[in-house]
């Protein structure tokens, strides 16, 4: 292991001089490479001609098969963040970060064999199983560390690296399909040469993080940055909370919920946007000239994703200036509101106002996942803040199979049990995601400070635990 010695916690400190502004694109190299579970859409299709080639054959993967492949990652990123959380926090982010980038490369190299090979279980395997880990330990391993590094914007710092997750796709996407492009043949439709290179390239880009990331010297601050005075404010703490007695308390839960019900009202819509804007602006209903096209609906897409990214950014910088617990009241008022005009406006055929209530919607949908974790660091303080984010992150696995679950179903029963036409079908639908919002806020208005009996200090007096290395090296 003296090979890998530049990995350990304690080889990572930053040295007189280190600026922390190298710290977010250390986080960016891993995100916006991770990011690129979202753009997997584009290999679904090429993987139904495997054997085919030109054609799908009696043989080749069916698209229902090739569609858990993003479920499973998605539900082991929640699960693996949530295991591995604590271990980050001893080991630190640099070893984490090595681990993300050799599980999530490593998945595309047992994929591409998975495809060479037509083993559905190896693809299963690969981006599934051990990517679904290098999307767990990425997302969380550079959050605490700046939060560290940004103590008076916390915010600001989550939000340049979590923004890259939103934008990682917008990268991979026309990539993976020029690499297949490329590698096409008679023979091949090149999935498989496309999984091995974008696997080399992703490692080595992942490991400029690796290499770059540092965790603050002890006691170090800011130059020019003088902390609040003790108390001083209500809904920030000045104490710590472990991971472990975090989630005994009524705020993790709140916060919790709080996650699940923002990122369930926009990641339902994000599924289905595409078909949703066809049909409620179909020629039928709104006439040929103002229909919305094929073309037009991929458009739509592409504007979403670049507010899902954007949002992330202004909204976590927002909430340093307003507070997290403002910030948050404004998604779900704001979205409870735009989710209740939604049917009015495809009702009217005003297709510019419902483009734009959704662009909105989403740049908040993407804003509360790069705000939670500066809300957690106000809750529970920023000793383990990256193992109770991995904690929190379930909140995400349980809202991806809500929000579309959600939607498709309701949807369905719309059209073939009350026979509504596939225009009015969203209505219902709209006003649900009104509601689950308006109790987001509710949850929101609850949460209050950490009671002191589950502060760390208050129920130890001796030196951290062993699984937990000088609190102020902590990342």
């Amino acid at each position: 292991m003296t090979g890998l010695a530049f990995l350990d916690k304690a080889h990572s400190i930053a040295k007189p001089g280190y600026s922390r502004w190298l710290v977010p694109p250390a986080a960016l190299a891993i995100h916006l490479c991770i990011g690129q579970i979202y753009a997997y859409s584009v290999f679904n299709e090429p993987m139904t001609r495997i054997l085919g080639v030109t054609e799908s054959g009696p043989l080749d993967w069916q698209l229902t098969t090739l569609g858990w492949i993003f479920s499973i990652a998605l539900f082991v990123l929640g699960a693996s963040a949530a295991f591995f959380g604590k271990w980050l926090e001893r080991v630190g982010p640099r070893m984490a970060m090595f681990a993300s980038a050799a599980c999530f490369s490593g998945g595309f190299i047992i994929a591409a064999t998975g495809v060479m090979f037509h083993s559905i279980w190896l693809v299963y395997l690969g981006h599934g199983v051990l990517g679904g880990i290098g999307l767990g330990l990425g997302y969380i391993s550079p959050v605490s560390t700046l939060i560290k590094w940004f103590p008076d914007r916390p915010g600001l710092a989550t939000g340049m690296a979590i923004m890259g997750f939103g934008g990682g796709a917008m990268i991979a996407s026309p990539s993976s399909v020029y690499l297949m492009e490329f590698f096409s043949s008679p023979t091949s439709v090149g999935v498989a040469e496309t999984f091995l290179v974008m696997g080399i390239l992703y490692f080595l880009f992942m490991m400029f993080g690796v290499f770059t990331v540092r965790v603050p010297a002890p006691d170090w601050k800011p130059e020019g940055y003088t902390a609040p005075a003790k108390g001083s404010r209500k809904m920030i703490t000045d104490a710590d909370v472990d991971a472990d007695n975090a989630i005994k308390t009524p705020q993790f839960w709140l916060i919790f919920a709080i996650l699940m019900l923002n990122v369930s009202a926009g990641i339902g819509v994000l599924g289905q946007a595409s078909v949703m804007i066809q049909e409620m602006f179909s020629e039928k209903e709104v006439g040929a000239g103002a229909a919305i096209t094929v073309a037009a609906a991929a458009g739509f897409v592409g504007l979403l994703s670049l507010f899902n990214m954007a949002g992330r950014f202004f909204w976590s910088s927002v909430s340093d200036k307003i507070g997290r617990k403002n910030t948050y009241s404004i998604f779900f008022l704001l979205g409870a509101t735009l989710y209740f005009i939604v049917p009015s406006l495809g009702t009217m055929g005003s297709a510019v106002f419902f483009i734009l209530a959704f662009c909105i919607i989403i740049s908040m949908y993407g804003g509360g996942f790069a705000t939670v974790p500066a809300y957690l660091r106000d809750m529970f303080g920023t000793m383990q803040v990256g193992a109770i984010h991995g904690r929190l992150l379930l909140a995400w696995s349980l809202a991806a199979v809500f929000g579309p679950s959600m939607i498709n179903y309701l949807r369905a029963y719309q059209i073939e049990t009350v026979g509504l036409p596939a225009s009015q079908a969203y209505s219902f639908t709209m006003y649900i995601m009104a509601g689950l919002l308006l109790i987001g806020f509710i949850c929101n208005m609850m949460v209050k400070p950490v009671a002191e009996k589950y502060h760390y200090n208050a129920q130890h007096t001796h030196e951290p635990p062993k699984s937990e290395t000088v609190k102020a090296e902590m990342t």
